[in-house]
């Protein structure tokens, strides 16, 4: 028995060198700003922008070759935030930045295919073959994906409705803003 706990124990010893070394000698350097990039994407790699993952859309958008205002779930923020990185102004001309969309299933439609539920990129749609299926708001990106994918067109994006999570005070107009006097000290 103590013979088989050692040998075991030095064989992950020798495995554990050898995995270091390795990652050592064939590290592959990667373009720094494109992992910055990739780290404030939203990750859900839902293809809304046509590429197939967020890598390769920050490699495009790195190289010149797409525009910051390709990802839709990413919104005004993630928008100012590429420019801001890549230090370049954002054309933000037709771009509206709208309230979150989220799915919504009308379950009197819902055949319960789970096709939807395969195709979502982030696990958003909870349900069972022949079953109802409902979607989770809180991980739900409004990638449209479910909504071509339904056969029966049980699905639709919808705003989430206002709530204590999500509710913000209206900007100001700045037409009503009374503008601060300078008093001499």
């Amino acid at each position: 028995m103590i013979a088989a706990i050692s040998t075991m124990f030095v064989m992950g010893i020798c495995f554990g060198t050898l995995l270091g070394i390795a990652s050592k000698r064939f590290h592959v350097e990667t373009n720094p700003i494109i992992d910055e990039l990739e780290e404030i994407m939203p990750g859900t790699n839902c293809g809304q922008c046509g590429f197939p993952g967020c890598r390769a859309a920050v490699e495009a958008v790195a190289a010149g070759e797409a525009p910051i205002t390709l990802c839709p779930p990413g919104g005004g923020e993630l928008i100012t935030e590429l420019a801001e990185r890549l230090q370049i102004e954002p054309d933000v001309n037709g771009i509206t930045d709208s309230a979150p969309l989220v799915a919504f299933i009308f379950e009197d439609q819902c055949i319960g295919c789970t096709k939807c539920l395969k195709r979502c990129p982030t696990d958003a749609i909870v349900g069972a073959s022949k079953q109802m299926h409902t979607v989770v708001n809180d991980a739900c990106t409004g990638c449209k994906i479910c909504v071509d994918t339904c056969p029966t067109n049980a699905i639709t994006l919808r705003t989430l409705p206002d709530n204590l999570q999500t509710w913000h005070w209206p900007k100001p107009n700045s037409t009503n803003l009374i503008p601060a006097q300078k008093q001499a000290v």
